[in-house]
């Protein structure tokens, strides 16, 4: 019986993957076809083909992007027309077959809802689901869940196994997050499907599944609100570049691309931030306070000079008076335009006064001036080099860049801003020109240019032009979308990126990440405990409509500027506009280590979400004491081999005072299977700071030193149940000569 139920189950699989081959290479014969369709220079007949074209694109990069597990589960329904059962296959995507008959349920469906929630005690309409594990496009095992117990007596039927959960929790990591979209339990689905609105704070310790939550409901928000977040997309903000490697294919497999990815170091245009400032000048630059200053830093550049200043202008001498130039900035504030586009109504104020007074000057001594000459008069002034260098000095035009850099490197400008700071404050800024910004500046960067506003008037000039372009080509698009019947098959913004005379067609991410100003319909934000109050600022900036998932483990906090309170971190954001949902059950880690890992972080006085694990593995946590330095290097030596040996990824997470050390032991040893940091990820060792392994998950760990870990770093308790709760099957804890276990072990 279940070797016919698996072969009826792979003969529906291969019949899918014939569906989607035959749809995709249709696709592709059509968007031939529409693009060399010849339709003029009439702009509305181009809008209506390349409306076409995008609909042909977006689905060939859909079915293209599906792999493998195109189907993972099937649900059998009451069918009360038919008196008995209807089956409906979930997957990836959704399929139709010619007559538009469901071939597949698209996951993120309403209709595939009991699939993740269904119960014995509430079964919502179900009678049995079935998991299908996939090797390629082969179906190789199934397993049942019977709700209605009258199926167990009805010929045909497949007894129920254990299910589809604990093997794919068992399965070994690859260094990329599994897809779990077929093991999402109800305790998540209720998250990931949650209002649209408002601030959702996700807290749950480590291995509860709080990433593959963001991540699933990043994907189900675009299917489910696509009028909404098709054009504005989703920004996921993650710690670490290490971070962005290790999720970046999970949402491609869940069926959508148009999420744009984001470490901290990267929510600056054109800057990719990796350096970290000592734990001290990230807590000063994380700080509130540090907007006010910016404030003042970009005010204090606006300077009215203190005595009248003489003018040389093609041999006539003026006189700038110090009142005009305090009257026109006050002109110019009223615009409350920021500060670069401030300073154009400033110098046009200024010019005009100028003109005016060389004119009437003229005119005194018997020449004749008419609105001609104006003109001229104005020219002369404007390129004059004392009224250059007078404008720059009253109003110089600024750079983000360049209003930081003399920030920290003008301490006597500083002292100016910051009477009331005393000077070791001030020396945790004090850097010289040309250093590399750091992750702690990027918020400090949007921060300034969001009051400086863009440098380049000529290129103001050109958005504005582009802007007015763009409003006319989205009016044409939206008339193509309704001549032709395509609502909701593609959004009026993707037509206008991807016209077909375009160059290149930008994607929403890659417009969105070229754009500072950009704004999105909703933000996920993971191990959102670290962030500061300055990058809360950023991505408050970026989403006006206030639409966040929050994910994180306030017990994890490890940064200088990171906070351990959920009400202290959004209250004064947001007020009471935020609910919280948390995770109870660990998915991830074995059940020994959560308990190893829970007593410790509380032995250290860290607050944990207590989770119930829903697995065990045969390896108890071990803490293997040493008596020297070549010893400790023999432990992990061999604590790595056995683990290899057993399968699976590894990772080594020590101590910044060990990594030299270790980094050289463990290349001699295991030549070519070792990676530091992000290239870690892609080899079978990868030696990592509890920094860098935040977020992640493998096989085995060996924590090196906790005592050194906790010594190391800011919120050292937190650094250590971090490292510990990093494996999936295994941990060890090699301990320094002279260490002892840690508090709680």
């Amino acid at each position: 019986m279940a070797e016919t139920e698996l072969a009826r189950e792979r003969e529906y699989v291969a019949a899918l993957y014939e569906r989607l081959d035959r749809l995709r290479t249709e696709a592709e014969a059509e968007l031939v076809t529409v693009r060399r369709e010849n339709v003029g220079g009439n702009h509305q007949s181009r809008s209506e083909r390349d409306a076409f074209a995008r609909v042909y694109e977006d689905r060939i990069a859909q079915l293209r992007e599906v792999g493998e597990r195109l189907a993972f589960g099937r649900l059998e329904l009451t069918d009360p027309d038919a008196g008995g059962s209807t089956l409906r296959y979930i997957g990836r995507i959704g399929l139709r077959d010619e007559n538009l008959e469901p071939l597949l349920l698209d996951w993120r469906a309403p209709q595939a809802r009991a699939f993740y929630q269904a119960t014995a005690a509430t079964p919502l309409g179900a009678r049995a689901r079935r998991h299908l594990t996939t090797r390629g496009r082969d179906v190789i095992r199934i397993e049942d869940e019977v709700f209605d117990s009258t199926l167990l007596d009805e010929e045909g039927t497949q007894l129920q196994g254990e299910g589809a959960l604990l093997a794919a929790l068992s399965a070994q990591r690859t260094g990329q997050m599994h897809d779990i979209v077929s093991t999402i339990q109800a305790e998540q689905d209720r998250v990931i499907r949650s209002d649209l609105a408002g601030f959702l704070v996700v807290q749950g310790g480590p291995g509860t599944g709080k990433t593959a939550v963001a991540l699933h409901r990043a994907a189900y928000l675009l299917y489910t609100h696509r009028d909404r977040l098709g054009s504005s997309g989703v920004l996921v903000v993650g710690p670490s570049r290490a971070f962005l490697q290790y999720i970046n294919a999970v949402l491609p497999s869940l069926g959508e691309t148009g999420v744009v990815l984001s470490s901290l170091g990267q929510l600056y245009p054109g800057l990719d931030a990796t350096a970290e400032d000592a734990p001290a000048v990230a807590a000063l630059k994380g700080s509130a306070e540090m907007a006010a200053l910016i404030r003042r830093a970009v005010r204090s550049r606006q300077r009215v000079p203190e005595a009248d200043v003489r003018l040389e202008i093609n041999g006539e001498s003026l006189i700038l008076q110090p009142q005009l130039i305090a009257d026109a900035m006050a002109k110019a504030r009223e615009t409350g335009k920021p500060y670069n586009e401030g300073r154009v109504s400033f110098v046009k104020n200024v010019l005009g006064q100028l003109t005016r007074q060389l004119a009437d000057q003229l005119r005194r001594r018997g020449s004749t001036v008419d609105d001609a000459d104006m003109a001229y008069l104005r020219e002369d002034i404007r390129t004059a080099y004392d009224v250059r260098v007078a404008l720059n000095t009253a109003w110089i035009p600024l750079t983000p860049e360049k209003l930081l850099e003399d920030l920290y490197a003008r301490p006597q400008w500083l002292a100016t801003l910051t009477g009331h700071w005393s000077r070791a404050k001030r020396e945790l800024l004090r850097r010289e020109r040309g250093a590399a910004f750091t992750v702690s500046d990027v918020p400090l960067l949007d921060e300034a240019a969001e009051l400086l506003g863009d440098y380049d008037q000529g290129d103001v000039a050109k958005k504005r032009a582009e802007k007015a372009q763009h409003k006319r080509d989205l009016e044409n698009a939206k008339n193509a979308i309704r001549n032709m019947d395509v609502a909701g098959q593609v959004s009026a913004e993707s037509v206008v990126a991807g016209f077909a005379e375009s160059v290149v067609s930008l994607t929403t991410a890659e417009r969105a990440a070229s754009d500072r100003s950009w704004t999105y319909g909703h933000i996920v934000v993971d191990e959102a405990q670290e962030l500061s109050p300055m990058q809360w600022r950023v991505l408050l900036r970026k989403s006006p409509l206030r639409s966040f998932t929050i994910v994180g483990d306030v017990a994890q906090a490890s940064s200088a500027a990171s906070s351990t309170s959920w009400e202290a971190t959004l209250s004064p954001l947001v007020g009471e506009n935020w609910r919280l949902e948390e995770l109870t059950v660990n998915y991830r880690t074995p059940s020994q280590i959560v308990d190893a890992a829970e007593r410790v972080a509380e032995a250290n006085g860290l607050r944990v979400t207590r989770s119930q694990s829903v697995r065990t593995t045969e390896w108890p946590v071990t803490a293997l004491a040493t008596s020297d330095l070549g010893g400790l290097d023999a432990a992990v030596v061999d604590e790595l081999t056995s683990m290899l040996r057993a399968g699976g990824t590894a990772a080594v997470i020590a101590p910044e005072s060990l990594f030299d050390r270790l980094r050289s032991v463990l290349s001699a040893e295991f030549e070519g299977a070792i990676g530091v940091g992000v290239a870690g990820l892609t080899r079978d060792i990868a030696l990592l700071t509890p920094a860098d392994a935040k977020g992640l998950e493998f096989d085995s760990v060996v924590v090196v030193s906790p005592a050194a870990l906790i010594a190391e770093n800011t919120r050292g308790a937190s650094a250590l149940y971090v490292a510990m709760t990093r494996p999936t099957q295994r941990l060890s804890l090699v301990l320094a000569p002279g260490e002892h276990p840690p508090a709680g072990l």
